[in-house]
């Protein structure tokens, strides 16, 4: 199983692309970041912290938690 950072990246890009219309350059705006950054993040190449994780759920219109929890499920 991947590592966490790694499931929960792949949720993220999934919630956006499927229940949004947010680019990454145009999540990363709405959040608050820069678009290299929200790459890193959905590649699981960085570790967000949980402000940054409450910031995206805010984004996505999702509770925190389930960005975590359907990181467990293989994508």
């Amino acid at each position: 199983m991947p590592p966490l950072r790694v499931r929960f990246g792949r949720t993220v890009a999934h919630l956006r692309k499927t229940q949004t219309s947010y680019s990454q350059e145009s999540l990363a705006h709405a959040v608050g970041m820069h678009r290299t950054f929200i790459s890193l993040v959905e590649r699981g190449l960085a570790n967000p912290s949980l402000d940054t994780i409450e910031k995206l759920a805010r984004a996505l219109k999702v509770p925190p938690a389930r960005l975590l929890s359907e990181s467990d499920r293989e994508r």
